[in-house]
This record gives structure tokens, sequence and C-alpha cells, in this order.
């Protein structure tokens, strides 16, 4: 059966000139002869009703290729490539818009209202509403915060558009401590 698969496989590969019919003939009268025979120990009877079912199941996949050879479609063999063109337009959507860093954003509003209006910019791109800005700079209030009492004298924050979606992600300076 393992060899049955794999003339198969070369055949739709295209390495073998017709599909291997003498030894799926073969494996066809093995697996007549001993589905008529009685088999008596249960572990031997269902290994052989699971390579039967498994059997048929190639059976099955195997015909379906071949039609669709025969029809000129793609069938179950064949693997569409993805197209460059949609991974170049993809990675254009992908882009990062905006990165500032901040020591003390109350002292720094020029670079906050900076960053607001490019996270504004981001999500008014793909449909979403504006985040009032009250809330905003509490949130980067509480990010430097909290990231300088882990250890960093600066905060970088960036406002890019990744998957359609708009990422607005904080992280610590490296190499920055106070």
């Amino acid at each position: 059966m393992r060899r049955l698969e794999a003339e198969y496989n070369m055949f739709f590969a295209g390495r073998l000139p017709k599909p291997p019919w003498e030894t799926r003939s073969s494996v066809d009268a093995l697996v007549k002869q001993y589905d008529r025979s009685h088999i008596q120990n249960t572990g031997d009877r269902f290994r052989f009703m699971t390579l039967q079912s498994r059997y048929a199941a190639f059976v099955d996949l195997w015909d379906r290729g071949l039609r669709a050879r025969e029809e000129g479609r793609s069938g179950p063999f064949v693997h569409k490539r993805k197209e460059p063109q949609v991974e170049a337009k993809k990675e254009a959507a992908d882009r990062i818009l905006h990165v500032t860093a901040f020591k003390n954003p109350i002292q720094e509003e020029d670079k906050l209202h900076t960053l607001y209006e490019s996270l504004v910019e981001a999500r008014r791109s793909i449909g979403e509403d504006a985040l009032p800005f009250h809330k905003f700079a509490d949130l980067v209030k509480n990010q430097v915060k909290k990231l300088r009492d882990s250890g960093s004298a600066e905060v970088a924050f960036r406002v890019a558009v990744k998957d359609g979606k708009v990422n607005f992600t904080a992280r610590a300076m490296k190499g920055t401590k106070e």
C-alpha cells in the first residue's frame, strides 16, 4: 500500500507516464482476499479495518485526481501559488506612521499633539472613529509612568497600521536608564 501511494504521488507529480494500475490491482486483490477471510484476533481485525478505510479514502482521492486531470481542470493535487503582487500590496498596507519618545509627556505637549494627530489619521484611514484627546493623553501619561517606574528614562511610542488595524505601542527605550 505504501508503494502504491508513492507511485500515485510520482504519477501526479509528473514523474510516471501512466497511473500505477498493476500495483493498484494487486493491492485491490489483497484487500478483497483479507476482507473475505475471517480474522479471529480483534486487534488484527481493527488494524485491517483501519487499513481498508485508509485505502478506500486514497482510492477516492486518486480517482478524483484522475477525473479532474482528464476533464482538464485543477484537481485535489494542484497547489495554487500565492501571487507576489498580493504580498507586495499587503506589505504596502503595513506601515509605520509615527514614532516618538517621551521623558515627560506633560512638558512635551507638542510631541503629544503630533502623536495624537497621527493616531487619529491612522484610525480615520481604516474607518474608525477618533479617540478623545484627554483619554489619549491619560493613556500616554500612564504608560510613561509605568515604564519609568520599571527603570527606563524614555518611552517610545509607535503608531502603525498592520493587517488593516491600527497598532499603537509603547516600549521602554534601551540604554536610557537614569
